[in-house]
């Protein structure tokens, strides 16, 4: 198995645990990507997958069509995703996803949960070199459709890696990877060729995981913890190796 795919395995459990906040998370992705692209899924890509996400979470359609409509309340925050970088305690790399509408108020946070765990801020931009961001897709298995079959198909359309695995009710998947950069050429392959995609994401996976002492992971883990509570915080990657199980 891949690396990437050792990395999301090892996260996913504790990333979709909680699930008012994963709603949470996709409902701003929802809303940023209705506003960029307009609330039509049928013209809007990126809003077809993550509308998809939202189904794989069991998202109520109540609340995805609320999010769209935010989109065009005058009213409603102006999300913007901003990034943010900076080294845990004992050198971990931590990079920050958020979606936030005052980043003032959220780099101000971020910055005291890693002030007050031992940690320091950096500049934008300090840690791309230790990630590589990633296109990751879930899909279902096709009838007559092999896995090398697949993977030669689709190298022409940036996808890196696929791994076949099972979704949280055990039910067969394959995951694939390209680059970031390949997202809409992956996603209309998929979509042209009648594959059932479950869901859809951008991830950053390290280049070299470190490892730690049990007592170093307790500390760093008060750290991840308390940047993933924040409300505008979507996403937490690291480069800390992950327990064995």
């Amino acid at each position: 198995m891949g690396r990437a795919f050792e990395y999301r395995k090892a996260r996913k459990l504790k990333r979709w645990g909680n699930m008012s906040r994963t709603f949470t998370r996709i409902g701003k992705e929802i809303t940023i990507a209705a506003k960029a692209g307009g609330p039509d899924p049928d013209t809007n890509p990126r809003l077809r997958a993550l509308m998809q996400n939202a189904k794989a979470a069991n998202m109520p359609k109540d609340t995805v069509e609320r999010a769209i409509k935010k989109a065009t309340d005058k009213d409603a925050g102006d999300y913007k995703m901003i990034t943010y970088e900076g080294y845990g305690p004992f050198g971990i790399a931590i990079f920050v996803e958020a979606a936030t509408d005052n980043n003032t108020r959220t780099v101000a946070n971020v910055r005291s949960y890693f002030t007050k765990h031992g940690g320091s801020l950096g500049t934008q931009g300090s840690l791309t070199f230790l990630f590589d961001h990633k296109s990751v897709f879930k899909i279902r298995p096709k009838d007559g459709v092999g896995l090398e079959d697949l993977e030669l198909e689709l190298i022409d359309y940036g996808v890196e890696e696929l791994e076949e695995d099972v979704d949280d009710n055990e039910e067969p998947i394959i995951v694939l990877y390209g680059g970031f950069e390949d997202y809409a050429h992956i996603q209309k392959y998929l979509e042209e060729n009648g594959f059932e995609i479950v869901s859809s994401e951008f991830e950053r996976i390290p280049n070299d995981l470190k490892d730690v002492t049990p007592e170093q992971r307790e500390t760093l883990n008060k750290l991840l913890e308390k940047l993933e509570e924040d409300e505008d915080v979507q996403n937490v990657f690291h480069n800390m190796r992950e327990e064995e199980e």
